[in-house]
Parts: C-alpha cells; structure tokens; sequence
C-alpha cells in the first residue's frame, strides 16, 4: 500500500533538503527521495553541494592554502618552517569527513524535524487521486503518493562532445575532488568557478597549471575592472591562462592527455597534460524522473519550466534549484525551497533575484551581487561608482594581503546601490553587507554612514561608497 505524504520532496541537495525542513516546520506530513550514496552505499544526502561541488572543495582549498603560506608566507611573520609536505591522501581524508559531517547533519535535520526519508531514485508514476505517485527505486522499492510534489534534481557537469569523463584522466568536479597525489602538469577547459578553484587548490600543491577558455574575455559573467585585478594576480601565481581557445582533438593514453587547440591568433597548438579538468558549465538533472508520465514540461535544456513562483506546468508539482531556471547557485536552491514551501502553506514566499550574491573562492577572493558596470552601460543606466584599493586598508597590510579592491555602483538619480564587486581577502564575508543594503533598497550615503570598525577589510567597502562621491576618509 502507497504511503501518504502532504508533501514529497525529490532531491535532497540544498534545495531539497531546505524545502523538506521547512515544509515540515509548517506542518505537513513530507517526505524526501535522494539517491546519494557514500562510500559504503549509505545515503549521503546534501546533493553535489556537499558531496563534489561547494563544500569538499572549500575544504582543500583551505588545506591548499594553509600549505602555501607555510611554504611562502610564514617567513615575513618570523616563523621559520622547513621541510613542509603535502600528505594528499591526509587531505582527503580530512576533506570527506568534512563531508560526511554534513551528511549526517542533514540527515539528524530530517530527523529533528520529522521528514521521512527514503533512500533511492524518486520518480513519477502517474497522478493519481488528490496528488501523485511517486517510485522510489532503492534497496527495497516503495511507492509514495503525495499531495504536492516539489522536484530538487539539480544538475551534472557538462562533458565536452565525444569526450565523457571517465574521472581518471578526464574529470568532472567529481574527480577532480579525488585526484589521489599532485598531478605535475595539469589542464582545465573553462575558467569558471570549479576551473578556476581546482586549479588554485592544485597549483598551490605543486602541479603546473594551464587553463583553456574559449571565450576571448575573462570572467565574462565578472565587473571587468575586478575581473582585470583578478587576472593579474593569478598571472603573479602562475596560473597560465589562455583566452579565445578553440579545443580540437582530445586524446588519452597511459602518459596522460593531450589537447589540440588553436590560440586566440588561430595558430595550432597542443597542451600534454597528467590529468585534465573539464569546467564548461553544468546541465539540469531530470535523468530517470519520468517526467512524460505525467506530462510535466521542459525547456529545450531539459529543465523544469517554471513561473516565477516555481510552480511548473502541473498542478501541486513544483522545482526549484539547478533544475530550474537562473543561477546554479546553492543558496539560491534553498531561497527557492523556502519560498516553495512557504506558498503550499498559503503564504507569501520570497526569492529577489537581483541580490543573490555570486563568490568565487580563489585566492583573492572573488565576489559580487547586482549588475556589472558593463551592464549598467548597456542598459543605457546613469550611474556613479567608486572604488577602494586593500592597498590603502590598515587590517588588509596587517594580514599581508593588500591585492585587490571594493567597487560600489550607485544611481546616479537616487543613490541606490546598484551593484557591489570585490577581489580580494575575505570578500566572500564581505558581500553579505551589500546584499543586505541592497535588499533594503540602500544608497551608497548609507553605507558611508555606517560605522564600520577600525582596522577591518569592511572599512574599504565604507571607503568605496564614500567614493561614489568623491569623497574620503583615508588620508
């Protein structure tokens, strides 16, 4: 006999898992479907969040770093540490107990809260009386019908044409999260987010680094002005960076892979690499859901369509996260499950696409929220910006690490912040005061009249704001 829910939830990555929690502090019966599995077969739950995209990757990158300063930066503190070595097994291991920390955090979450969770593949087997009927393919097979049915599939990497990954030579986030020792040259095509964190946690370990990206600009998602800083610090670490690549052939073999491509000038050239990373973006996961059981509508990239309340063609079927439309960003997935399940209890769910920040984790750190200068321009919007130099910040020296700045763009009418960008120490802690000033509508006179405290990096966004017009409080 089916089991009965209020609400099914098919996904348990951040937006799965979010909605699940929430629902069931509103007061459903809900249940939540994912298939994740540990190294043992246990359920692992958190989606390619936890377990090979944002948080295994922030742990070695804070491992990555560590080991650089130890080698580079501990001397002009006056510590003296030689003979510094890297144990890569050590760092995966610490990286998935990392992991699986989350895992089990989660799974005490479902229990904390009363979600039922199964273990298996959720898919849709037809609609039935008052909801639908939902597969879930696992150690033992289970039907559940639910009254409302919120999809949180997320999304795979996307492989290059005629070039899968098999995780060994030619890696996903996947791999490249379990590659066992430091490769001695490695290659990535897409200077993205995963392209561009993987080849700084390796770079710092040792590995010789080159980067193809097809486009002929930088970070083109990026202010150009930060992602002009950005790149002359990474040119100072040695990452190489090629732009305006077109990729050829791909071949593997037991020395490794090798790539052939033409340069920006379109002269031939080919890169031999141990391993390479494949980045160039990521696809909706609705692999297995049986969404034409139902009649439930995707878009030509096999997403979900939704409205903008993400409410899909059916009726009590909702998605969120990656497998719908905009950013594939883990906080917007839980914005979007919060606010999923807040309306099936009636009530005013909110998601503002304009202040969802976006944060590159290299170092310097990359971050932002609103619209580029680029944008602004194109708009044809009058706008005031300023920016602040870590040069010029008192907390930045005292952590030797002064590389980039703070940008802040204004309405040249109102005031309005528009858009704040950062490259540099910690901007992924500093955007969140922007996001927050944008969200209540600030104008740069506001956040230059906020006491900030003395020395912190959060005095350059201060300084910034001053700026947009024209004014300081440096001397």
């Amino acid at each position: 006999m089916s089991k009965q829910f209020d609400v099914i939830v098919i996904g348990g990555g951040p937006g799965g898992y979010i909605a699940a929690i929430r629902a069931a502090q509103l007061g459903f019966n809900v249940a939540c479907i994912d298939e994740w599995k540990n190294e043992k077969g246990g359920p692992a739950p958190g989606g390619t969040c936890t377990n090979v995209g944002c948080i295994p990757s922030k742990a070695l990158l804070q491992s990555s770093e560590h080991f650089e300063h130890a080698n580079k930066h501990f001397a002009e503190h006056g510590i003296t540490a030689t003979g510094v070595k890297m144990d890569v097994a050590k760092m995966i291991a610490r990286k998935d107990t990392v992991v699986k920390q989350n895992n089990d955090g989660i799974l005490y979450l479902f229990k904390k809260n009363k979600v039922s969770f199964f273990h298996g593949r959720g898919s849709f087997v037809k609609a039935a009386e008052g909801g639908y009927e939902i597969k879930v393919a696992g150690a033992a097979e289970e039907t559940l019908t639910g009254k409302q049915i919120v999809i949180a599939t997320g999304s795979n990497a996307r492989a290059l044409p005629g070039t899968p990954f098999d995780e060994e030579l030619v890696l996903s986030n996947d791999g490249a999260l379990r590659v066992g020792a430091v490769p001695k040259k490695l290659g990535l095509i897409g200077s993205g987010v995963i392209g561009l964190e993987m080849g700084s946690v390796w770079r710092r370990l040792g590995a010789e680094v080159t980067i193809l990206e097809g486009l002929p600009t930088f970070l083109g998602a990026v202010d150009e002005q930060i992602a002009k800083e950005a790149k002359k610090a990474f040119d100072k670490q040695g990452l190489k960076i090629e732009l305006g690549v077109k990729v050829g052939e791909i071949k593997t073999g037991k020395k490794g892979v090798s790539i052939a491509y033409t340069n920006a000038k379109g002269e031939a050239q080919s890169l031999d690499v141990d391993k390479l990373i494949v980045s160039i973006g990521r696809v909706p996961n609705t692999i297995g859901l049986n969404t034409e059981a139902v009649g439930l509508a995707l878009d030509e990239r096999g997403a979900v369509v939704v409205d903008a309340d993400c409410k899909t063609n059916l009726p009590g079927v909702w998605a969120v996260g990656d497998v719908v439309r905009g950013p594939m960003l883990a906080h917007k997935a839980e914005e979007e499950g919060v606010a999923v399940a807040e309306r099936i209890a009636g009530q005013h769910g909110h998601v503002n696409f304009n202040t969802i920040p976006w944060v590159i984790y290299t170092s310097p750190e990359i971050a932002w929220v609103g619209r580029t200068e680029q944008q602004l321009k194109a708009d044809g919007v009058k706008y005031k910006a300023g920016s602040f130099p870590f040069l010029a910040n008192g907390r930045a020296r005292a952590l030797g690490d002064t590389t980039g700045m703070v940008k802040m763009l204004a309405d040249a009418d109102t005031d309005e912040i528009l858009g704040v960008h950062i490259v540099g120490p910690m901007a992924s802690e500093l955007i969140s005061e922007a996001v927050v000033a944008m969200e209540f509508k600030a104008s740069s006179e506001d956040i230059a009249r906020i006491c900030h405290a003395h020395p912190s990096l959060s005095e350059a966004t201060k300084e910034a704001a001053l700026a947009v017009d024209k004014r300081t409080l440096n001397f």
